[in-house]
């Protein structure tokens, strides 16, 4: 099965960290989160990885290689220019974009796929999910997370009817306002005919450019709320807390290294 992993941001809210590494290759207990996210990938059979770059992309390129150490076939899809004496300049294409340039250039997604954004810490059951994505028939499923009410002004809420359709999407809801406690996780699950919604040759964003285009056109588009550890590394705050929930063992998938006395 095939996957996509997002790493093209330049990871602005994680700076000064960012500044020399890039988002993905965020150490967590000496190895970079994108690492945390192949296992998981090849833990539920998908071994064909494409991961957009941009900003750092050498980074990336150069840790992860072709992926055979980790199990997985890995490509890598470049967003920007090389000039003449061979520098990588970064122009990412956004998180839609960047799938778009991918069909554009290759036959990658040829059935139905994941994309997960490359700087987050999960132990999701993808094989669960994307049961449950082929058997409403959908050509795009989020896979949600409920959260504390007092929590939703933090997050994207989406908003489904009784079967699991989107309806609307909320940004940062005040708690009165908000209409659901399920977030947007960042994780989804794809077929090839989403590609047919997308621009080429411009940036186009997932969330807040292709999302509501599909409520609109009333495309078969999903949702589905699962029980699962999140831990997304969006601000450095969010890195302390990414390595406090794995040394709690509360991600399943990450093993501690060491002995307990």
């Amino acid at each position: 099965m095939k996957a996509m992993i997002l790493a093209a941001g330049k990871g602005t809210r994680v700076r000064p960290i960012t500044y020399t590494i890039p988002k993905p290759m965020i150490p967590i207990l000496q190895k970079p989160v994108m690492e945390f996210l192949l296992e998981l990938l090849r833990q539920h059979g998908f071994d064909e990885i494409m991961v957009n770059v941009s900003h750092l992309a050498n980074e990336i390129e150069g840790y992860f290689r072709d992926g055979q150490r980790f199990g997985v076939q890995i490509a890598y899809s470049f967003e920007g220019r090389i000039e003449p004496d061979g520098t990588l300049v970064g122009a990412a294409l956004g998180s839609a974009g960047g799938m778009k340039r991918i069909q554009d250039f290759s036959p990658f997604f040829d059935d139905t796929f994941v994309v997960l954004c490359g700087d987050a810490l999960i132990d999701l059951d993808l094989s669960a999910a994307v049961r449950w994505h082929r058997e409403k028939g959908a050509i795009a499923t989020i896979i949600m997370k409920s959260v504390p009410r007092e929590e939703v002004s933090s997050y994207g809420v989406v908003v489904t009817d009784e079967d699991g359709r989107i309806k609307t999407f909320q940004e940062k809801p005040s708690v009165e306002e908000a209409l659901s406690t399920d977030i947007n996780t960042g994780i989804y699950i794809f077929e090839p005919e989403i590609l047919d919604y997308i621009p080429s040759g411009q940036q186009y964003d997932i969330g807040g450019e292709l999302f509501p285009k599909l409520v609109e056109m009333g495309a078969p588009f999903y949702g589905i709320s699962m029980d699962f550890e999140w831990v997304d590394i969006g601000k450095v705050p969010d890195y302390w807390r990414a390595i406090r929930s794995v040394l709690l063992g509360e991600v399943k998938n990450v093993d501690v290294p060491g002995h307990q006395a």
